[in-house]
């Protein structure tokens, strides 16, 4: 009798669509059947410190991972959706196991050489999604702290680029800086109104 062969599934997800500011982050993670990890769940539901403790499981469990990111200016340049995809497939090129098919959270998939299929509400259905919703947002919400360093005025240590009322009454006060992302509104009406003079720390 033909044994038949388990196809190598990787799980595909974003984190940072809506944010005005900061880079757009894609994690792609295949997980290893004798090594289940308990309590993998849609990031979106879980809390920080929760997110952390599964993600370094996932990274010491997982048969095969990585994480990619698309910048603000390829964001502005392509658009959201395009640098998204951009990040996904980034992240599935970097993985050290050639996966058989992707499966991704949402209505898209990135230009891959293998096999994809895109799922609604796949994060919160299928394990090897929610891992990889887990190190998106873990990664992103990592790198949204070391930029909070080099712009602490934005608070984006707090609100991680998001359109919170205090990121709106910083951008507001201060204008944009460099990583807000100028194809958003209502980062995109400063530019439009020639509101951007030397007060405004883009650089």
């Amino acid at each position: 009798m033909e044994r038949r062969v388990r196809a190598v599934v990787c799980g595909v997800d974003e984190a940072g669509r809506g944010p005005l500011a900061g880079p757009v982050h894609a994690a792609a993670v295949i997980l290893d059947p004798a090594r289940r990890i308990r309590g993998l769940a849609d990031s979106k539901v879980l809390t920080a410190e929760r997110r952390g403790v599964l993600a370094v499981r996932i990274k010491e469990r997982a048969l095969a991972w990585a994480v990619g990111f698309a910048t603000v200016e390829e964001i502005d340049r392509i658009n959201i959706l395009q640098a998204s995809l951009l990040a996904m497939r980034r992240a599935v090129e970097a993985l050290k196991l050639l996966p058989d098919e992707l499966w991704v959270d949402g209505r898209h998939c990135p230009t891959v050489s293998c096999r994809a299929k895109a799922i609604i509400d796949g994060d919160a259905r299928f394990a090897v999604i929610s891992a990889a919703s887990i190190l998106a947002k873990t990664a992103r919400d990592a790198e949204m702290c070391v930029l909070h360093e080099r712009y602490p005025q934005y608070g984006f240590d707090r609100h991680k680029g998001y359109s919170t009322p205090e990121h709106l009454e910083q951008l507001s006060r201060l204008g944009p800086c460099a990583i807000h992302r100028r194809s958003f509104e209502p980062v995109r009406a400063f530019f439009e109104r020639d509101l951007f003079d030397d007060r405004h720390p883009v650089a």
